[in-house]
């Protein structure tokens, strides 16, 4: 029937959001177009309809696609997956199964377009969950599940490249498609929604420009504080949810009426450094029910549940970075040409060379080339002269650092420590100067004890009271040596 009489076909509705999904790689091509009925609050959808290129099994599976979907709430409406669409059609043989998967790819897409236009009505216990296929996000929705919310699920496409590995990524197509197949496996509906431009313009190419700058930036913070979770979480407001729900580690805190970030119980998967830059108004609406849980207990957990992603290798910390490295991702994307220059001493007298002041950060020892002698490190590097000087690592040390844009959530004296490194740990600090206020600070200094190594200029520094973040900043350029 939906290959003699396709249903849809060659039809647009007004004021339709579309998906689409196919092109050059396999020669077949799919959009699926719906609408939503404005007046009710379940978002039904009002009308849809496709165009297909390529095979007959994709023009069919496109002919089933808008049979399933016309008339299902927007919450129904995201739970048909490939499997639904190939029962539709009464089965595919192998060789045509990408057919079915295709049309769930343009589907979930332009759900997801409608997601974020969508206008549902306010549900008590209704959760929006951030799935990225992996088993953290995985867990977090099978515990929220057992709570008895009513779970929704959502993941994100940040990022696309040819170069990189998907399957190291927990943005790409692929990890997607996972996610959704995780997400039907729990009986949740799911979401794909598209913020590859808003990732490219908030995240990667401030990235770019940092190290055009000399600087060496920690984007998760930047994605996570105005991207990624500010996105979910308008996304949970359209969707009638009460919350965001997420595979991050770590907790949160109540202070009078001000939540505020605390570190994981699992000190080794702690992420609150990368989530410091979150606003009070986003904390308040997310959970996170791994902050509470050893990472050992939550690969268990997944395979009680039989899911197939419970040993699943964790991503990278840079999802556009999987399967490439920054300074081959720079030399695509627009980044500082890296090309040769001096590698100079602290009096100025040169000792070699380099192929990019831009692909070394302070305290990097290998790759210099510098032959024999006794160990040098970066101390420094310039840019715009594209030079890198080096020295003796007890020339790294450092008993203050400034730190620029920074913003307190607390009185700047109860910081008692601070991170300036993801994989690093805390240490022992004060800040200055002392009684700074809680509020938004030009430049702060922060004091040690005993001598650090610094850091890059650039990175984040998390500061801490105890276990809860009470304040967060930038690195400067430049730093106070002993």
């Amino acid at each position: 029937m939906h290959l003699q009489s396709p249903q849809g076909v060659g039809h647009t509705p007004a004021g339709a959001h579309t998906g689409a999904a196919g092109g050059a790689a396999c020669g077949d091509l799919i959009r699926i177009s719906l609408a939503l009925d404005p007046e009710d609050p379940a978002g039904s959808v009002r009308d849809a309809g496709f165009d297909a290129s390529g095979c007959g099994a994709t023009l069919a599976a496109g002919s089933a696609t808008v049979s399933l979907l016309r008339g299902l709430p927007l919450l129904e409406a995201a739970r048909i997956g490939a499997d639904a669409i190939e029962s539709e059609l009464g089965g595919l043989i192998p060789a045509k199964r990408h057919a079915a998967e295709l049309a769930a790819d343009a589907l979930h897409r332009a759900l997801g377009a409608a997601a974020r236009a969508a206008r549902l009505a306010p549900a008590p216990g209704r959760a929006l969950i951030a799935m990225s296929g992996g088993v953290d996000s995985a867990v977090a929705a099978l515990l929220t599940c057992r709570q008895g919310a009513q779970a929704v699920a959502v993941t994100l496409e940040l990022w696309a490249d040819p170069e990189n590995d998907g399957q190291r990524s927990c943005c790409s197509a692929e990890s997607v498609r996972l996610a959704r197949a995780l997400a039907h496996r729990l009986g949740l509906p799911h979401f794909s929604v598209d913020l590859r431009a808003e990732f490219r313009a908030g995240v990667v190419e401030p990235w770019i420009a940092g190290h055009a700058a000399g600087l060496t930036p920690y984007p998760c913070v930047r994605c996570n504080g105005s991207v990624r979770l500010d996105g979910m979480l308008e996304v949970a407001r359209r969707l009638g949810a009460e919350c965001l729900v997420t595979g991050h580690y770590a907790r949160i805190e109540r202070e009078g009426d001000s939540p505020l970030l605390r570190r994981a119980l699992d000190e080794r998967k702690d992420q609150s450094y990368a989530l410091a830059a979150l606003a009070p108004e986003s904390l308040a609406r997310l959970r996170f029910p791994l902050g509470e849980l050893e990472k050992e207990r939550v690969r268990e957990l997944a395979a009680e549940a039989e899911l197939a992603v419970a040993r699943r290798p964790d991503s990278q910390d840079l999802c556009f970075l999987a399967g490439t490295s920054a300074r081959r991702f720079l030399e695509r994307h627009g980044g500082p040409a890296p090309g040769p220059g001096a590698i100079l001493d602290e009096q100025g007298g040169e000792l070699g060379a380099h192929d990019g002041a831009t692909g070394l950060t302070i305290g990097q020892r290998h790759g210099l080339r510098l032959g024999g002698g006794p160990p040098r490190y970066v101390l420094a590097t310039d840019a715009r002269a594209n030079t890198v000087t080096v020295g003796p690592r007890e020339r790294l040390l450092t008993s203050e650092i400034e730190v620029r844009d920074a913003h307190l959530r607390a009185d700047g004296g109860r910081v008692d420590s601070v991170k300036i490194r993801y994989r690093g740990g805390r240490l022992p600090c004060e800040v200055l100067p002392a009684g700074a206020a809680a509020g938004d600070h030009r430049r702060l200094l922060l004091r040690f004890p005993e001598p650090i190594e610094r850091t890059a200029p650039g990175q984040l520094a998390c500061l801490y009271s105890g276990e809860t973040v009470v304040g967060h900043g930038t690195i400067a350029r430049h730093t106070t040596t002993v």
